[in-house]
């Protein structure tokens, strides 16, 4: 399965300022199998994988010390075969078990500019918490699951795929809806690239729901790696009163009523690092940085893939799956999800959305993101029609903003001097 991940590999590799090469994302997201073909396409081969979790004894190669010369010759020495710098990818995959190995990727940097270095783990911000990390010294890639672009050119619907980013063209109401079809698809199965080569294999969306629950079932195990900070049942918890309340302010008494607020708060930010989630502030559109006006205290969360929420929500706990029932998700938290997701999936884009502030108003607006030193409001509006006050309120409130977006199923148009566009709902990772 292609990943676009690729492209800023190759760019990666083409650069002669290039950095070691840190790629982080939630486990299970196609990292390693990326980078192998990544090594198999443009090193011909020549890709030296040293995986610290299945062979906890290489984590001795970095505690003497952090010489990148001797620590190469080294790892020569284990493979009893020559890593050729400017020719061979050397690969430290799962290193959020070594942390030296993390810090010694600056002297690959220093000292053996012209050595491809690739990193890549799960947990990793974990292990970044508790070492002296070399700002400066890395580059970084975020990696999430496969966008619905991927999820189609997967499906052999490459076509359709660049007809996402078409904006300027409108497509008939029958290619619409066969995207629409593949974007059912999609909410069911997700991102995820085992729950993705599952359904390309058997079609099948029970087999999906299994995969997808072994998969949740695998970062429910991965809690005893870090329950030792928090309460394991509480963070079980946690990650399925988040999954349910996606899309809404999160209030950290609503999440448990068995625990107090600072225990939930711990285990929530936990599940944040482990990147099972992401929080979407609310902010002012009033200025750039969004972030400047960021609050801390009133959020919302976008889940790590559309796919797993649907299991975790139940959305086929009965087994059943019918278009009536997908139109009901639609219409709410699981359109705002897939924006979101596909937003987010842009290099670990920062979210944000709007919420007015005045005594009992319930004006809202699903997200906010800078572009190209612009504020651009986004609207999710599922079904055919829908109201946009809030979108005018803001609009009127902050004139500095010029352009907006609704997404929604099957519109494409502007209203003429209001600064609203309307794109269909599959187009909203490529604005």
């Amino acid at each position: 399965m292609k990943r676009k991940i690729i492209d800023d590999l190759v760019k990666w590799k083409a650069d002669s300022r290039r950095k070691p090469l840190l790629i982080r994302g939630a486990r299970q997201v196609g990292k390693t199998y990326s980078i192998m073909e990544f090594g198999k396409l443009y090193f011909n081969g020549n890709i030296h994988v040293f995986n610290f979790e299945k062979n906890p004894e290489f984590h001795a190669l970095f505690e003497q010390n952090l010489e990148s010369t001797r620590i190469l010759a080294e790892l020569e020495l284990i493979l009893n075969k020559k890593i050729v710098p400017g020719k061979d990818l050397l690969f430290f995959d799962e290193i959020q078990e070594c942390p030296k190995a993390i810090m010694a990727l600056r002297y690959f940097y220093e000292d053996i500019p012209e050595l491809h270095v690739i990193a890549a783990g799960s947990l990793l911000e974990f292990a970044l918490k508790d070492i002296s990390f070399p700002v400066g010294r890395l580059q970084m890639l975020y990696m999430s699951p496969m966008k619905f672009e991927e999820f189609l050119i997967a499906n052999d619907k490459e076509l359709l795929a660049e007809s996402l980013a078409q904006q300027e063209r409108v497509l008939s109401d029958t290619v619409i809806q066969m995207i629409n079809n593949e974007l059912y698809n999609y909410f069911l199965v997700g991102g995820m690239p085992e729950c993705v080569n599952t359904f390309i294999i058997t079609k099948s969306f029970m087999d999906v729901i299994s995969i997808q629950s072994d998969l949740i079932a695998t970062y429910r195990q991965d809690f005893s790696k870090y329950s030792g900070h928090s309460d394991k049942r509480c963070l079980n918890s946690v990650l399925s009163a988040v999954a349910q309340r996606t899309g809404e302010q999160i209030k950290y008494s609503k999440l448990d009523n068995n625990y107090t607020n600072p225990t939930i708060k711990k285990a929530f930010d936990l599940l944040e690092t482990a990147r099972l989630f992401s929080k979407v502030r609310a902010a002012s559109p009033s200025g750039l940085p969004l972030g400047a006006s960021s609050s801390e205290k009133k959020f919302k969360t976008v889940f790590l893939d559309i796919g797993l929420l649907s299991n975790l929500c139940g959305f086929y706990s009965d087994k059943t799956i019918s278009k009536k029932k997908f139109a009901s998700a639609y219409n709410g938290k699981m359109a705002e999800q897939f924006v979101g997701q596909e937003l987010h999936a842009e290099n670990n884009r920062e979210l944000y959305y709007w919420s007015r502030d005045a005594r009992g108003s319930s004006a809202e607006i699903d997200y906010l993101v800078e572009r190209e030193g612009e504020i651009i409001p986004i609207e999710v509006k599922s079904g055919k029609s829908g109201s946009l006050k809030s979108l005018h309120l803001l609009l009127d409130t902050f004139p500095n903003v010029k352009m907006s977006y609704v997404f929604t199923e099957n519109k494409y148009g502007e209203l003429p001097g209001q600064r609203i566009r309307f794109l269909p709902l599959f187009s909203a990772g490529s604005i």
